[in-house]
C-alpha cells in the first residue's frame, strides 16, 4: 500500500460501499476502500434480482447521481419485468434478474479501472480520534490510515451471525469472517446497534417440481432499463 493519507475511506466493500468509493471519488476525494477479500466487490446474493418495488426507484435515483448499480444490473441483465405496470408511474418497479457472474465481472473491472481510488485488503478494527472527531482508522494488523471523513457501510459483516435451523454462528456471510473488533469498539463508544434479517431462500428440488404445471412469467417485451 503506497499511501495512508486519505480524504475518504470508506469501509466495507458491498453495494453500499462500491456506490460510496465511486462517488467520493467522483467528487475529487482521495479515497480508499477497505474491504476484507477484494474479489469480493461485485457479489450478489442466492436471489440475484436488482430493483423491484421501492428498490427499483432507490436503483435508479442512485444512476441519477451518477452510481454503478444500474449500469452494471444492465450489463448483466437476464430478464426485464416492470412490477405493477397496469399501475401509476409512482408504484411501478423496475426489476431485472441478473447473471451473478456478469455483474461481479462488471463491478470489478470497474473497481480496477477507478483512478484515485486505492483498495486496501484488511479488517478495519478501530477508529482513531482526536478530540471528538475522527481523523483515520486502525487496521488489525495495526496499520493506520488517517483521513478526514469515514463512510461505515455495515452490510451484513458487522459483528455478523449466520443462522441455519436452529444453529447459529459467528459468520460475515457463508464462509466468510465476520467484523467483530470493530463491532466491539463501536460498542465501546456507546453506539447501539440493530440487526437486520436476509434470509435465504429455500432451495427446492428440481426434479420434485410438476414444471408443465406452473405458468411462465415471461420477459417483458419492451424492457425498462435500471440505467438511463
Amino acid at each position: 500500500m503506497k499511501h495512508t493519507e486519505f480524504d475518504v475511506i470508506v469501509i466495507g466493500g458491498g453495494h453500499a460501499g462500491v456506490e460510496a468509493a465511486d462517488a467520493a471519488v467522483r467528487m475529487g476525494a482521495r479515497t480508499a476502500i477497505v474491504t476484507l477479500k477484494r474479489r469480493d466487490f461485485g457479489v450478489m446474493s442466492c436471489n440475484p434480482a436488482i430493483g423491484g418495488l421501492g428498490k427499483g426507484h432507490l436503483v435508479r435515483e442512485i444512476d441519477a447521481l451518477g452510481g454503478v448499480m444500474g449500469r452494471a444490473a444492465d450489463a448483466a441483465a437476464i430478464q426485464y419485468r416492470l412490477l405493477n405496470r397496469r399501475k401509476g408511474a409512482a408504484v411501478q418497479g423496475p426489476r431485472t434478474q441478473a447473471d451473478r457472474n456478469l455483474y461481479w465481472s462488471y463491478i470489478q473491472n470497474h473497481i480496477a479501472k477507478k483512478e484515485g481510488l486505492t483498495v486496501v485488503e484488511a479488517e478495519v478494527s478501530k477508529f482513531l480520534l482526536r478530540g471528538q472527531r475522527i481523523c483515520g482508522v486502525s487496521l488489525a494488523d495495526e496499520t493506520e490510515l488517517s483521513c478526514s471523513s469515514v463512510i461505515l457501510t455495515t452490510g451484513t459483516f458487522l459483528g455478523g451471525i449466520v443462522h441455519i435451523g436452529d444453529q447459529s454462528f459467528a459468520g460475515g456471510r457463508m464462509g466468510d469472517d465476520p467484523s467483530n473488533q470493530l463491532a466491539s469498539f463501536l460498542s465501546d463508544l456507546g453506539f447501539k446497534r440493530g440487526r437486520l434479517k436476509t434470509c435465504t431462500p429455500p432451495r427446492l428440488k428440481r426434479s420434485s417440481i410438476a414444471w408443465d404445471d406452473l405458468d411462465q412469467q415471461p420477459a417483458d417485451h419492451d424492457p425498462a432499463f435500471l440505467s438511463f
